[in-house]
């Protein structure tokens, strides 16, 4: 059955207290919305849809970076989840199969989960909630279930007593087949404590019509909506525990697993050993075998079989560390490809340029890669040897074999097998460090003398 994903991301975000619409604050280093969209792309759907209200055009060119295939729609005054939907309408035209229902910041439901959603739809219910139960059901709709299937759902606020005791509760997750769906919605009333239309409505309607509606749950934690930095909190920290569990599960060894902090994207490989706090930004693949040491931060790059980071290494967007390379301690590699068995031992920088195979960079050795206005690239042959704190003013290309001397500037290529070195010649004037200390303290002693009394009457 074709699959349409709507995604409701129109909410004001008030208790978040912020600029920013509320599916944009980040957990693992993505939007909360990148989460959902990324659970969703797991039922490979004919259709997403975002429904967007509040920093509309943020949110919409966040769906298209993540998904340029994403329709954007607008609710144009905020009524309630039922109107938000119905905002959707125009998106769906034509479409003949299921709707699912999704929120932007929902952000740890997992595709399992929406595909058992489905299954239910499949099996005959025309219409499936996603819920979850819990100790403090507090503010959430309760689910009313009966013999017959799910009855209705009922806000917090709209309940009895009686039913503000069931532990059953929505998440606000839903699917249906599509067209009913918008002709349930199109008889929804406000006739609420809010003066809204209510999604959770149609459940109701379903059963007025004799129709089959049921509750699929799952764990309380993929429920988790955010809607308070509090809640922005304990979403990263579930997030965090999930990746770790995961990473564990898939062969990684983590040697203090609280300490490693994910992304969305991560990837890692079989026998990879991560030592403590390390942080993975966005766009990062670990292939089997590598070891990361501690204090490494790590953004877009890729790291190869066998390579060796850290610690206190950063690689940013555009590094490739192929097999058995040796990033080390307080190196940061920028847009730059590090070959196989080459080695940047200690507290160098390395920003558009390529470092041939078995290669050695010395310690304090920069490449001199911005002007101010535009970037150039350093080439560094294969087995070359750049002596300690060198600077390689790009563009520049260092060849084969090549030995540069330590404490060099280098402006002009360095031929294959060539030895450069670009520094003043050193010179020695013997006695003259005494003569120059004892001038300099003589002088420090005249400036810190104390000065004579002044005479009475001068």
């Amino acid at each position: 059955m074709p699959v349409a994903v709507i995604v409701l991301a129109a909410g004001q975000s008030t208790r978040m207290n912020s600029d920013l619409p509320k599916v944009l604050h980040p957990v693992a280093a993505a939007p909360l919305l990148a989460h959902v969209l990324a659970a969703a792309r797991g039922l490979d759907p004919d259709r997403t849809v975002v429904v967007v209200g509040h920093g509309g055009e943020a949110v919409a060119a966040a769906a298209r970076a993540i998904d340029p295939e994403v329709a954007i729609v607008e609710q144009a005054e905020p009524r309630g989840t039922g109107h938000a939907v119905l905002a959707a309408a125009p998106a769906l035209d034509g479409f003949e199969g299921d709707a699912l229902v999704l929120y932007g910041d929902t952000p740890l439901v997992r595709t399992g989960t929406l595909q058992a959603m489905l299954a239910a739809r499949a099996e005959g219910a025309a219409v499936v909630v996603l819920g979850f139960e819990t100790e403090a059901p507090g503010g959430y709709g309760r689910l009313i279930v009966d013999e017959a299937g799910l009855a209705a759902i009922v806000e917090a606020r709209d309940a009895t007593p009686e039913q503000r005791a069931i532990r059953l509760c929505n998440s606000g997750l839903l699917a249906a087949d599509a067209a009913l769906l918008l002709d349930l919605l199109a008889g929804v009333e406000p006739d609420n404590a809010k003066g809204e239309y209510y999604l959770t409505d149609v459940v109701g309607l379903a059963r007025a019509a004799g129709l089959h509606a049921t509750a699929i749950t799952c764990p309380e934690e993929e429920t988790l909506g955010v809607n308070a930095r509090t809640d922005l909190a304990a979403a990263e920290a579930a997030f965090q525990a999930r990746a770790r569990a995961e990473a564990l599960a898939n062969g990684t060894t983590l040697v203090d697993p609280g300490s490693v902090w994910f992304a969305l994207d991560t990837v890692v490989g079989r026998d990879v050993v991560i030592e403590p706090n390390v942080f993975f930004g966005p766009g990062v693949t670990v292939e089997s075998g590598a070891l990361i040491h501690s204090f490494c931060h790590l953004t877009g790059c890729h790291i190869s079989r066998g390579a060796e980071i850290g610690p206190f290494a950063r690689l940013r967007p555009g590094a490739e560390i192929a097999e058995d390379a040796r990033i080390g301690n307080f190196v940061e590699v920028k847009n730059s490809i590090v070959e196989e068995g080459a080695k940047v031992n200690h507290l160098s920088y390395i920003g558009d340029t390529r470092v041939g195979p078995r290669s050695n960079i010395g310690a304090g050795t920069i490449t001199c890669n911005y002007d101010g206005f535009f970037k150039y690239r350093t080439e560094i042959g294969e087995q070359a040897f750049i002596g300690s704190n060198t600077s390689l003013v790009a563009p520049v290309t260092i060849g084969a074999g090549a030995l540069v001397a330590a404490g060099s500037v280098i402006t002009e290529d360095v031929a294959p097998g060539a030895l450069a070195f670009a520094r003043a010649r050193q010179e020695g004037k013997p006695g003259l460090a005494t003569k120059f200390r004892e001038r300099l303290r003589a002088l420090k002693a005249a400036r810190t003398a104390p000065k004579a009394p002044e005479k009475a009457g001068a």
